[in-house]
């Protein structure tokens, strides 16, 4: 996610807990969304779709960190 910000993304993951947490999460979420799209973990379409949007919304909200801390 956000290669092209890999370098600010490494630095803000040792200097933002919450970046860092934030960034986590929605690399566990999108791992997740993998195993059940991929009938390895049982889920209902519903409950895809809910981890899809929460995946969504830490991505805005990592990318409205990332954009502040390049202007910064």
């Amino acid at each position: 996610m956000f290669s092209e910000y890999k370098e600010l993304v490494a630095e803000l993951k040792t200097k933002d807990a919450r970046f860092a947490t934030l960034f986590d999460r929605h690399d566990a979420l999108d791992e997740q969304i993998s195993r059940m799209e991929g009938f390895m973990e049982p889920a209902t379409p519903i409950q895809i779709e809910q981890l899809k949007k929460e995946k969504l919304l830490l991505k805005d909200e990592v990318y409205a960190i990332l954009m502040k801390a390049r202007k910064a």
